[in-house]
């Protein structure tokens, strides 16, 4: 009887420990997910419209994001790239921020609009809409400051 107790004890504990464990991981990532999303680039989401106005108000260039939910390189940008601390800092002082789902609302009208070939498509344009500055597919926090400083200069 003793040894029978002594088993639900220590099944007990174990199992109680390992969901301790389970919840402390999880909060863990879902506040570093929540400081990376604070530090990064702050995005206006699908509202075109919202950042044409707020770049000739600010006399701003607009950097666009044109991605889709299934692209991989796409999550790898928002996870490595745009979280990046002295990229966020740059660009929430530099640009007016979209990021665009391709595949849904104003997405497919830009799309065709600015003949975005693949996911994911950057961009930089001035505050009428015209295009200043491409790249496509992955790139690191370094390559997308020379890309930006690069827009920058195209527009001088």
């Amino acid at each position: 009887m003793k040894k029978n107790l002594l088993k639900c004890l220590v099944y007990f504990f174990a199992i109680a420990t390992v969901i301790s464990v389970y919840a402390f991981t999880n909060t863990k990532d879902e506040q570093t997910a929540s400081v990376a999303e604070e530090k990064g680039i702050k995005f206006i989401e699908q509202d075109w419209n919202q950042a044409l106005k707020q770049a000739k108000a600010e006399n701003k260039l607009i950097f666009v994001d044109m991605y889709a939910t299934w692209c991989g390189p796409c999550k790898m940008l928002k996870k490595n790239t745009f979280s990046d601390n002295a990229i966020g800092e740059f660009f929430n002082k530099t640009f007016i921020n979209v990021s665009v789902d391709g595949e849904k609302s104003v997405g497919p009208e830009l799309v065709r609009k600015y003949s975005v070939q693949v996911y994911p498509t950057l961009f930089v344009l001035d505050a009428d809409g015209n295009p200043v500055l491409y790249t496509a597919g992955y790139i690191t926090p370094d390559q997308l400051m020379s890309f930006a400083k690069e827009a920058l200069k195209r527009k001088s």
